[in-house]
């Protein structure tokens, strides 16, 4: 069956511009024997007027006339949303090859001399109709999978963020004074990523990295920074007082575990995800530290990925102005000077001026999401 067959039957609307009355006549006569609706315009500025108000299917459309002529119409239509998709048919006494070439270049769809012919002029507006009525369907069936695209990708997000709060919320079970600490560590992550790409000049090195589409991932990915606690004894993750150093080396294998379990998910689907490469640099490398004290790794300065050394500000604040097993909680104040003083020895001294700068605001995610009583 040809596509003009499954296109909608209705009766269209053409709007017929023409400083000359006989003309418009004729045209309006001439298209009214085929059923089409039709308006008619004595000159360039009621077309306009019409066009905006009505929005024709097709417009049947005069070069010389006083006032705005054709090719100025035709100009202002086509720089109009509104009216940008309307086809232009230039219907004129104008037969020069340079006339029909500049009709064509500011966007008319056909162009038809003077004298006309009817049987070609209803042809001519029959093809640009159905081209019409085609590229209109189209457009709206673009537009319905544009949206089921965008509320599928809505709903994997939403998978992905509720999955990886359900794996982090698992890790913290294993600690139960640990509370929202996931919530606000990712908060604090995204605080300092976002100051950081807002501040180019101060902080160039971090331009490149820091998109809003990789914010966004840091953000997702913060609260899986601790999940190999999961594979830590209890005897040793909860024990109130100071680990012996064999302990402290089981600990520290919580970094490995939790970076070995999304590299071997990952391997089971057979191809790396964006989603998880930040997670798997802040789980492996987050307890990093900018001197090369740290581990798992001893890695030091810029080798230590920027995701494990936002995470380590965003993870050492926490837990120093929170209550642990081990400790009681700290200050703002005497956290604020724990971390200065970590500068270039624990921490990215260019991370620390970012937190000194944004201090305020880890107070207001500290006490937005502060532990339940």
């Amino acid at each position: 069956m040809p596509m003009t067959d499954l296109l909608p039957r209705t009766t269209s609307t053409v709007l017929v511009v023409d400083d000359t009355p006989e003309n418009l006549e004729l045209m309006a006569g001439l298209l009214a024997h085929e059923h089409y609706r039709v308006r008619v315009a004595h000159n360039g500025e009621r077309a306009l007027q019409l066009a905006r108000a009505q929005r024709p299917d097709l417009i049947l459309l005069d070069i010389m006339m006083p006032g705005i002529d054709g090719y100025e119409v035709c100009a202002a239509l086509k720089a109009d949303p509104q009216t940008a998709l309307i086809p232009v048919i230039f219907l004129t006494a104008k037969v020069e090859i340079e006339d029909e070439t500049r009709g064509l270049a500011l966007g008319a769809a056909d162009y038809i001399t003077k004298p006309i012919s009817p049987p070609i002029v209803l042809a001519r507006v029959r093809t640009h109709l159905q081209l019409k009525t085609a590229a209109d369907l189209l457009r709206q069936q673009n537009a319905r999978l544009e949206s089921e695209v965008a509320r599928r990708t809505r709903e994997i997000g939403l998978t992905q963020d509720v999955t990886v709060q359900a794996i982090a919320s698992l890790a913290e079970t294993r600690d139960n004074e640990t509370g929202n600490h996931i919530r606000r560590t990712q908060h604090y992550v995204r605080c300092l990523a976002e100051h950081l790409r807002d501040q180019p000049q101060r902080y160039p090195a971090f331009a490149a990295l820091l998109t809003d589409r990789n914010i966004e991932l840091l953000y997702k990915s913060a609260p899986l920074h601790d999940i190999g606690k999961v594979g830590i004894p209890d005897r040793i993750l909860l024990k109130p007082g100071k680990l012996s150093a064999e302990e402290f080396e089981v600990m520290k294998t919580h970094t490995t575990l939790g970076h070995e379990a999304l590299v071997t998910a990952e391997q089971g689907l057979g191809t790396e995800l964006e989603f998880l490469r930040f997670a798997k640099e802040i789980t492996l490398s987050h307890q990093e530290k900018w001197d090369g004290s740290g581990y798992p790794q001893g890695l030091a300065g810029t080798a230590i990925p920027l995701s494990a050394r936002l995470m380590a500000i965003a993870d050492v604040y926490d837990a120093l102005i929170n209550r642990r097993i081990y400790k009681p909680p700290f200050s703002h104040a005497q956290a604020v000077e724990i971390i200065r003083e970590g500068s270039g020895q624990h921490f990215d001294p260019d991370l620390v001026d970012a937190f000194l700068a944004v201090q305020d605001r880890f107070v207001e995610i500290a006490q937005r999401f502060v532990d339940p009583v």
